[in-house]
C-alpha cells in the first residue's frame, strides 16, 4: 500500500470510550478513557454526555501527545439507526440526527458518529461509521414468529462477526461474500448467525430474548412463564427487562458475571456452577446446529469469537458437538477497534464503495 492513511476509531461504551489510532491497519496508539459513572448520570440524554466524552477523550490523546492533524478518516461505533445493509457508511446529516435522537435505541454506541463527525470538521478529513448494531440482512422467512405483529428482528454483533468472516475467508484465499458460515460472538452477549455469501440472513437477537443465554441475558425462554412473572405483581416493566436483558443467564444463576469466578467455583467442586456453565455451552451449540440447517447445511466452517471464545473447555465441548457439521476455528476475543478501522481502509483504498444512508429502513413489516 502506497499512501499511509492514519485513522481514528472511536467506540463509546456504557462508562468508556474505546479509542485508537491506527496507520493503514497497524494500532500505533490505543486507550479505554474511563469516565465517572455518577458523572454521567447528570446527564438526561445519551447525546447530552457528548461535550464531557469528547474533553476526555481530548484530554487523553493530549497527555499521550497524539496530534490529531492530518488524520485522513475518523470512525464511529455507531447506532441509533434505521435498520440497513452492512457495510461503511459515511456520516451525513440524516444519520447524525438519529444518532443524536437514538432514533431506534439509546445507547452510548450512539456517541460514535456524533464523536467521529465532529473531530472530522475540526481537524479535517471524512467521517465513517462501519457495521453498525443496525444492521439487518434478514431474508425475509427469518422474519416471521408466532405472532403476527411480534416480527424477528436482526440484532447481533455484526461488526464482530464480520471483521471474522472478512479475516477467515482472506486466510483461506476466498471471497467472504463466496462463503457460508456460522459465525458464534460469545462474549457478555452471545450471537450465533448465519452468513450466507456476505449477507447475515438469519441470527439470534441479543437485545430481545432469543438464542443462547449468556454471562448476563437470558437468552430464549418458555414465553408462558414470563407472562406469569409480568402479572404476578412482583415485578415493574423496567424490572422484567433488566432480568431478561442485563441480569439473566449467568449472573442470575450464579450471581457473578465474572468467568473466572465460575471457572473457579467449578475447579472447587461447584456442581450447579458446572452445571450452568455447560448448559450455555450446550445452548450455544443447539444455536449452531439450527443457523447451520438455514444453511442446508452447506456450511464453509464454524467460526467462534469474543471475550470467553478464549476459554479452552468451552472451546473444547462446542468442537466436539458441532464438528461433524463443518470445521471450526477459532478467533478469541473482540476486534471492533480493527474492524472499524479495516472497514474505512477499504473505502479509503478502493476496495469497497462508501455507502450512504438514506433514514429509509431496509425492512418495515409485511
Amino acid at each position: 500500500m502506497a499512501k499511509k492513511y492514519r485513522l481514528l476509531a472511536i467506540n463509546p461504551g456504557s462508562t468508556s470510550t474505546k479509542i485508537a489510532l491506527f496507520e493503514n491497519d497497524k494500532e500505533i496508539f490505543s486507550s479505554n478513557v474511563s469516565h465517572d459513572a455518577v458523572k454521567l448520570r447528570e446527564f438526561r440524554e445519551i447525546s447530552d454526555q457528548f461535550p464531557y466524552r469528547k474533553e476526555a477523550i481530548s484530554a487523553e490523546l493530549a497527555k499521550n501527545e497524539i496530534s490529531l492533524q492530518g488524520v485522513d478518516a475518523f470512525v464511529g461505533r455507531g447506532g441509533g439507526l434505521v435498520s440497513l445493509e452492512g457495510g461503511t457508511y459515511l456520516i451525513n446529516e440524516t444519520l447524525l440526527h438519529h444518532a443524536k435522537i437514538g432514533f431506534t435505541v439509546k445507547h452510548p454506541a450512539t456517541l460514535g458518529s456524533q464523536l467521529a463527525h465532529d473531530f472530522a470538521l475540526t481537524y479535517g478529513g471524512k467521517a465513517f461509521v462501519v457495521n453498525p448494531p443496525d444492521v439487518d440482512e434478514f431474508d425475509l422467512i427469518a422474519r416471521v414468529s408466532g405472532l403476527s405483529d411480534v416480527p424477528r428482528e436482526s440484532r447481533s454483533h455484526a461488526l464482530n462477526q464480520k471483521e471474522v468472516g472478512l479475516c477467515y475467508a482472506k486466510e483461506v484465499g476466498k471471497p467472504y461474500e463466496g462463503m457460508n458460515l456460522v459465525i458464534s460472538h460469545i462474549g457478555g452477549g452471545v450471537s450465533v448467525t448465519a452468513h450466507r455469501k456476505g449477507r447475515m440472513v438469519d441470527s439470534s437477537d441479543i437485545f430481545n430474548g432469543d438464542g443462547p443465554m449468556a454471562i448476563n441475558r437470558a437468552g430464549a425462554l418458555p414465553a408462558t412463564a414470563v407472562v406469569r412473572m409480568c402479572f404476578s405483581g412482583q415485578y415493574t416493566e423496567r424490572e422484567i427487562y433488566d432480568r431478561i436483558t442485563k441480569n439473566g443467564g449467568i449472573v442470575d444463576h450464579l450471581g457473578t458475571t465474572d468467568i473466572r469466578e465460575v471457572k473457579e467455583r467449578i475447579k472447587k467442586g461447584d456442581s450447579y456452577a458446572k452445571l450452568i456453565y455447560d448448559a450455555m455451552i450446550y445452548q450455544i451449540c443447539k444455536n449452531i446446529g439450527a443457523y447451520a440447517v438455514v444453511l442446508k447445511g452447506d456450511v464453509d466452517a464454524i467460526l467462534l469469537t469474543g471475550g470467553i471464545a478464549n476459554d479452552p473447555y468451552l472451546i473444547e465441548q462446542i468442537i466436539d458437538r458441532v464438528k461433524f457439521i463443518a470445521p471450526v476455528k477459532v478467533y478469541a476475543g473482540e476486534f471492533e477497534m480493527q474492524a472499524l478501522a479495516n472497514g474505512v481502509l477499504r473505502v479509503l483504498t478502493g476496495q469497497d464503495q462508501p455507502k450512504t444512508y438514506t433514514g429509509v429502513p431496509v425492512w418495515n413489516g409485511f
